[in-house]
């Protein structure tokens, strides 16, 4: 069992590097798509947050690629440096999609509010799980130490399962960020169905990093309740 999981988990990890591998190259792609209205994606994703009375949430452009995100602590929407003033059909997407986050935090989208109550314990969790993994592997191969290190192993486990559940709550937020921002979009009137199409494939793409995050999480974690149960025995 052990051995099929530990297969399970580098099959999932082999996954995840293709889904990255295939978002880039499909933003890529629709990055080179000029809208016909020639709208930059900033300004878009500064019209969806009006009409949605969020005027007070600002737009910030910020290096990196893709790096685009919604920081609710500070109410500021931030377009990476290849998103921020393009007109293409996948900038204008993924602007929309974090437009979509703040509009989910605004109305109180139940899922966004369990992942953010979750990421104290999970910032805490990606710091120390594999090391009190590690001691407690350590500990367990050390004559008179087994027990103490069983429990320092069986709460870096708990630790990762933290992660585990912040994945899986992440899942619906994506969903419906994109679900937002494909309405929005459909409702401006400013792009043809074609132009829509083109953009739902881009944070489609998107999605798919974070359906492969949490199956290598959930592998994983099945292969070290595993390997604790092996070393229980």
């Amino acid at each position: 069992m052990y051995y099929t999981l530990y297969g399970l988990f580098i099959l999932a990890l082999v996954i995840a590097m293709y889904v990255q591998i295939r978002v880039s190259t499909v933003y890529r792609k629709y990055s080179r798509v000029g809208a016909v209205c020639k709208r930059p994606a900033y300004e878009i994703a500064r019209m969806i947050l009006d009409e949605n009375g969020l005027n007070y949430v600002k737009i910030e452009k910020v290096k990196g690629t893709l790096t685009d995100h919604f920081d609710p602590r500070t109410n500021t929407l931030r377009l990476s440096e290849n998103v921020y003033s393009d007109t293409s059909v996948g900038s204008v997407g993924v602007a929309a999609h974090e437009a979509g986050h703040a509009i989910q935090y605004k109305v109180g989208y139940f899922p966004v509010k369990l992942r953010g109550a979750l990421v104290p314990a999970t910032s805490f969790a990606s710091r120390f799980t594999w090391i009190l993994i590690l001691i407690g592997s350590l500990f367990m191969a050390v004559g008179g130490f087994f027990d103490i290190g069983y429990y320092i192993l069986l709460f870096g486990i708990g630790l990762f399962s933290v992660t585990t559940i912040f994945q899986l709550v992440t899942l619906p937020c994506e969903f419906n960020a994109s679900k937002r921002a494909m309405q929005a979009l459909r409702v401006s009137g400013f792009y043809s169905g074609r132009e829509l199409s083109a953009s739902r494939k881009v944070l489609n793409a998107a999605a798919l990093t974070y359906i492969a995050g949490l199956l290598v999480s959930i592998i994983q974690l099945l292969r070290l309740l595993t390997l604790l149960g092996r070393r229980e025995r």
